[in-house]
């Protein structure tokens, strides 16, 4: 598969302040030092994982898929190209902001801007975290995950799918269609959502340990209006997790426990349960469609529906096993 994962996210804001500390206090990032007035985060080794670009405007600025080398490069500027959009060879000044090594850019169907880049820098200096947590889990999973807004869901899935090759983990069409891609082993590193709008939904971080999560609920918990989702389980990747309201107006999913799948015997399929087995309250949504997602959650615990059960799961805490 020539792209690995999810590399880094860059977004557009002019308020630095609130996202130094939200990246920070919050999530738990390590902010480098970056000369001028751009922000620049990391979560590992990677020099880079998490961009604010000091500009107005739409919140997403480009999602960073990561590939293994030139090649794969070339193959997937002509796989692009072959469908009419244009392509951009990325300048060295703009790679060496990006800290990688050879990089090409261009928009999907819903202007959305997509940069492919291979041989990204890593720190020699060890990640020191914003507040105490045990780590992100990225190594060969990327950064996370991404969700768009979709104006024209099946255009992205077929830019996405056939065109760049991410492969369908799982959709559903209820209460409105989405559709969940995979990179690696992550059960989806990218999805897209079907509500008539353009733009970010929210980007997910998972964490080392349960612990980091509920900690961050309780930081989450003392700003007002700070909590968006609150704590669940989602039904397909089985993420622990809650949302919270950015700076910027979208969400950040924090979670715990994401399915790993097997991408060679992995099937996609519908799924008709709802996005979550108790929990994710969308406390900014109003009543009468909180109520929808809440039924549907309601019918899943009636129904007995859950995850399977941990038997022996050593990724319960990253460093020991009780």
């Amino acid at each position: 598969m020539a792209i690995l994962s999810l590399g880094y996210i860059g977004i557009r804001s002019n308020k630095l302040t609130d996202w130094a500390d939200f990246s920070t206090s919050q999530l738990g990032m390590s902010q480098l030092d970056n000369a001028g007035k751009n922000l620049s985060f990391r979560m590992d080794n990677y020099k880079q994982r998490f961009v604010v670009i000091d500009e107005p405007g739409n919140a997403l600025g480009f999602l960073g898929w990561e590939v293994e080398n030139a090649q794969d490069l070339n193959t997937l500027a002509a796989a692009v190209e072959s469908t009419g959009t244009s392509v951009e060879i990325a300048t060295r000044s703009l790679c060496d902001r990006r800290f990688v090594t050879d990089m090409i850019l261009f928009d999907d169907p819903d202007g959305n801007r997509i940069e492919l880049f291979y041989g990204p820098m890593i720190d020699k200096d060890p990640f020191r975290s914003g507040r105490p947590i045990s780590g992100f889990k990225t190594g060969p999973y990327g950064m996370g995950h991404a969700v768009l807004h979709a104006r024209d869901v099946e255009a992205l899935l077929l830019f996405y799918r056939d065109t760049l090759g991410f492969s369908v983990s799982d959709y559903g069409l209820s209460p409105y269609p989405m559709y969940f891609f995979h990179v690696n082993g992550r059960h989806h590193s990218f999805a897209v959502i079907g509500t008539g709008q353009s733009g970010f939904h929210h980007f997910m971080v998972e964490y080392n340990n349960l612990d980091d999560v509920g900690q961050g609920y309780d930081i989450a918990q003392l700003a007002d209006d700070r909590i968006a989702y609150t704590l669940g389980r989602h039904t397909n990747d089985y993420m622990t997790s809650f949302y919270a309201n950015t700076p910027s107006g979208f969400f950040i999913e924090s979670g715990w426990g994401g399915r790993i799948i097997d991408q060679a015997s992995w099937q996609a399929h519908e799924t008709f349960t709802g996005p979550s087995f108790w929990g994710h309250e969308r406390l900014h949504l109003p009543e009468e469609k909180r109520k929808v997602l809440r039924d549907m959650r309601l019918k899943a615990a009636q129904d007995g529906l859950q995850a399977p059960p941990l038997v022996n799961c050593p990724w319960l805490y990253s460093h020991r096993v009780l």
